[in-house]
């Protein structure tokens, strides 16, 4: 994944061009196009590879609304039908050129062979031409509960999920690949019902922050306690302040709009008076002038540096305590491509260090297929850790997503082996030096719950065992017969700053007894009176999570 953001974008606009018109059969031309877009060829027209290219970049980008059949979800229509008319060169010119009436953002920096496997794929969507995937009526007065069989600890999925229950996985614990067959089972979203809320441990209490965001993602507390959230899709940055007595922000403001999904937030230099706001783009980073009390950026953003854009679009920031170094994610541009053979691989899947004005890049750790999710330096030892999404393919039960800390000049397999010596077997017989430089995460997660966002606890609210201890999100993926993640944790690091492998459901019940999805948590912060906020860009909402007593 896992892992959402530029193409999300694309579904969206997608999704309004289909309101905005059922009538494409009968019309000269697909949101006025010219006509040389429709005598465009696509490379991959009528064949496979196309097709399959395409399937784990929709899957990647576009799944979230749009289902993993083009059903649609919630109240996106599906893309079955109302495309097959559309020829595949106005789909490659329309997502190329984009449209603002559409909010349709250019994708002309997206490389041109991804822009038209995603055509290809769609355009398969809309004929029919892939497998379906049967999914419960949501609409349904009484929602069945699934009954497929359980996983068998110390795998689970979402009905395992409770709220203070501790979990652990080792590699002692992992099946052999494909052990299971590798599941195609992308979330339908459907609204929130009535009377469903997530679900805390005992003596915390859940509000509803905000509502009607969209697509809210990172958020991040500034020094004086202001709260600097991602909204990566409509590409901007929203700021709230203050709280008011039943837990609402007393002040929204956009700081800055017209960026390209946005996603990292830091502020530099660290410490009570940072000049400026950093903003890692999909395609760079950049900052903004910035003083404490500011919730409207005073100028344009200033380029720091250049990334390279596609694949995995989440770019975390984060810099070291003493501000001399800046650390920022690049994940990979597929599942499991070799480096060696796809060029658009290479330096890519690491996490990259940097000065603070972008020169002195060099890789920091590598083999880290996409560490975008979320990045925090622990404040006990100064160390960076990071959240990990990995890779899909093998099965239900592997990869595990993970969370660590992160050793400088690390190397933690991909794509090659994963969690220490296991080697891929897409890629059997290649680097075996590498075999025992892999590390092993010092947590494992649920494979497939696609961890995202992260942050260490530094409230005084919540009792005292919680001080210094990780919360991420896990936001879920498709790649799972039974839905995991759609969940908050929490990882105890003991009050010494390390963790011993084990974490525990915090804030769960984002999945309905029939594995429709109606909430998916993206990132988390410690708000500055110790509550805990949790953002979900399935139902556009953030989430408080207070403390009230045992």
């Amino acid at each position: 994944m896992h892992k959402l953001g530029p193409l999300l974008a694309m579904a969206l606009s997608l999704t309004t061009m289909i309101l905005g018109g059922l009538s494409y059969a009968v019309n000269k031309s697909f949101h006025n196009a010219p006509e040389s877009a429709k005598q465009l060829k696509n490379p991959y027209e009528d064949t496979s590879e196309g097709v399959k290219a395409g399937q784990p970049l929709y899957h990647l980008r576009c799944a979230r609304c749009h289902g993993d059949n083009g059903e649609g979800s919630g109240n996106i229509p599906p893309l079955r039908r109302h495309l097959s008319s559309v020829t595949a060169g106005e789909l490659f010119w329309f997502i190329t050129k984009g449209s603002p009436k559409n909010e349709m953002p250019s994708w002309a920096g997206l490389p041109k062979e991804q822009r038209w496997k995603i055509v290809s794929y769609v355009k398969a969507l809309s004929l029919g031409r892939t497998a379906r995937q049967s999914t419960p009526d949501a609409g349904s007065k009484g929602i069945t509960k699934l009954s497929l069989p359980r996983a068998k600890p110390p795998f689970i999925d979402f009905r395992d999920e409770e709220p203070g229950k501790t979990r652990r996985i080792t590699v002692a614990d992992l099946p052999q690949p494909y052990a299971t067959r590798s599941s195609d089972n992308g979330p339908r979203l459907v609204a929130r019902p009535t009377g469903v809320w997530p679900k805390a441990p005992a003596g915390f209490k859940v509000e509803l922050y905000a509502a009607g965001l969209d697509n809210p993602r990172l958020i991040r507390r500034a020094p004086n306690g202001d709260l600097f959230l991602a909204e990566t899709d409509p590409g901007r940055i929203r700021v709230f302040r203050g709280l008011t007595s039943d837990g609402k922000p007393e002040q929204s403001q956009i700081f800055a709009s017209g960026l390209f999904h946005p996603y990292g937030i830091a502020f530099y230099p660290p410490g009570p008076n940072p000049q400026w706001l950093y903003v890692g783009n999909e395609n760079a980073v950049v900052r903004f002038a910035y003083k404490n009390g500011d919730m409207k950026a005073s100028g344009k953003p200033e380029p720091v540096v250049d990334l390279p854009v596609g694949g995995h679009s989440t770019r975390a920031l984060q810099f070291t305590p003493d501000g001399k170094k800046m650390f920022v994610t690049v994940g990979s541009g597929s599942n499991v491509d070799d480096p060696d053979t796809t060029p658009g691989e290479k330096n890519r899947a690491d996490i990259l260090e940097l000065n603070p004005d972008g020169s002195g890049m060099r890789v920091y750790a590598s083999g880290i297929r996409n560490a975008g999710g979320g990045l925090g330096i622990n404040p006990k030892t100064g160390e960076l850790w990071c959240s990990v999404n990995e890779r899909d393919g093998l099965g239900d039960n592997l990869v595990p997503d993970y969370i660590t800390h992160v050793q400088e000049g690390g190397f933690y397999g991909w794509p090659w082996w994963y969690m220490g010596a296991h080697q891929d077997p897409r890629h059997r017989g290649k680097h075996p030096e590498l075999k025992d430089k892999a590390i092993v995460p010092d947590v494992l997660l649920q494979p497939h719950s696609a961890s995202l966002g992260i942050t260490f606890y530094d409230g005084k609210q919540f009792p005292a065992e919680y001080q210094g201890d990780i919360f991420g999100a896990a936001h879920g993926s498709w790649n799972k017969s039974v839905r995991a993640g759609y969940e908050v944790i929490r990882v105890p690091l003991h009050q010494t700053g390390h963790a011993s492998g084990e974490y525990q459901d915090f804030l769960t019940g984002f999945v309905l007894d029939n594995g429709d999805v109606w909430g998916r948590p993206a990132g988390v912060a410690v708000a500055s009176d110790g509550s805990l906020l949790v953002t979900d860009d399935g139902s556009n909402s953030i989430w408080r999570v207070s403390y009230e007593g045992r």
